[in-house]
């Protein structure tokens, strides 16, 4: 017993010892409790932040396409946007029937065009614009409901490709709405090539 106690002793003086001889000889920044912290843990790998695409695009438009994404308003709150390379618009949820129509007739051929709803497109658009927007492709505008939500994206003189979604429409429904009154945003987005322009 009292051998080990002899032992006991020995080993807490040599312990004491060793810790004055590194306090006394080890330079005060290069030990810190934060690092001594850090001593077996393992190392976390950060992966780099992803790269913003045009439009918020999930991957990049391949070299020569133009990056788009139509989204149609929600509520009273939530605009109408659309985005074309980066350059964004609001829209209002003013009656633009008129303006649209002249818009449409006067532009150019080789011209994208971009649309969506924010309040009610079924009252607020009127017949002939409508019609003019079916004759732009849509199978969609005469099926627009009260406070439908509506995207299209149509060409003036040119196809577009067939591989490239078109036109969306999501109709209220009282029981599946998420805003009230109103049903959720849709979107559609994609690539154009720049050559069919």
């Amino acid at each position: 017993a009292v051998l080990k106690l002899f032992a006991f002793l020995l080993a807490s003086l040599a312990a004491w010892y060793l810790g004055y001889f590194v306090a006394a000889h080890v330079p005060q920044d290069a030990v810190s409790i934060a690092a001594l912290q850090e001593i077996g843990k393992k190392p976390v790998l950060r992966a780099p932040a992803p790269k913003r695409q045009k439009c918020d695009h999930w991957s990049p438009c391949p070299p020569g396409n133009f990056a788009y994404r139509i989204l149609s308003g929600g509520g009273q709150q939530r605009r109408a946007k659309i985005c074309f390379e980066d350059e964004h618009c609001v829209i209002d949820s003013t009656d633009h029937s008129g303006e649209m129509m002249d818009f449409i007739r006067n532009a150019p051929e080789g011209t994208l065009l971009l649309m969506a709803t924010h309040d009610d497109g079924s009252t607020r658009l009127k017949n002939d614009a409508k019609k003019l927007v079916e004759e732009l492709g849509s199978k969609e505008i005469k099926n627009i409901k009260f406070r439908s939500s509506w995207v299209f994206i149509a060409a003036k003189g040119f196809k577009l490709p067939d591989n490239i979604q078109k036109e969306k429409i999501n109709h209220s429904d009282q029981t599946k709405n998420r805003y009230k009154g109103w049903p959720a945003e849709i979107q559609i987005e994609g690539c154009i090539p720049r050559n069919l322009i």
